[in-house]
């Protein structure tokens, strides 16, 4: 593989880790916290480390549709997003700036390892990061998450912040 190809994939490395460190970190939690416990508390009530389980998405919505909707919205959209994420990444059709391989990359560990809890344990997603945010938002403790979503998160922001203050290419520059 030419040296240009091996830069083109070298983020990937970064979703092969976020991968790796959500899922080992969910399965610690699942086998050392029993489920709806705290197991550690750090900085008086600050960070708490549970064990809860997200059968929805972001902030419980969609907690109560019938199953077949939960399937399509939550495993066959999000399934699709990560084809089309990838389909993207590896086409030579789309420009993408090194930057944005990461975002992507960082955005595809999230998204995979999240499809993984809902397609392997039965929609419920686990969750073990609760910190406390002294209502905030008119939220005593910050809905509860996970690396994965922690990676999504971030890697939202990072996209919205590229978007907003890249400089637009001028005819002529080299790509």
């Amino acid at each position: 593989m030419a040296p240009k190809q091996h830069s083109r994939y070298l983020p990937l490395l970064l979703t092969v880790f976020i991968l790796l460190l959500d899922q080992l970190s969910k399965a610690w939690i699942v086998a050392h916290i029993a489920e709806n416990t705290v197991g550690y508390r750090f900085l008086g009530d600050f960070l708490a480390i549970v064990h809860v389980r997200n059968t929805a998405i972001a902030f419980s919505m969609g907690d109560s549709l019938p199953l077949m909707v939960k399937f399509l919205f939550f495993i066959l959209v999000p399934l699709a997003l990560v084809v089309a994420v990838c389909i993207v990444y590896g086409s030579r059709k789309f420009t993408l700036s090194s930057f944005h391989r990461w975002v992507l990359a960082l955005f595809l560990g999230g998204g995979i390892g999240n499809l993984i809890d809902r397609m392997f344990r039965d929609f419920r997603v686990v969750d073990f990061i609760s910190v406390k945010v002294y209502g905030f938002l008119g939220f005593e403790r910050w809905p509860t998450w996970n690396v994965a979503d922690a990676s999504l998160v971030v890697s939202g922001i990072l996209l919205a912040l590229s978007l907003l203050f890249e400089q637009p290419k001028k005819e002529g520059d080299d790509v």
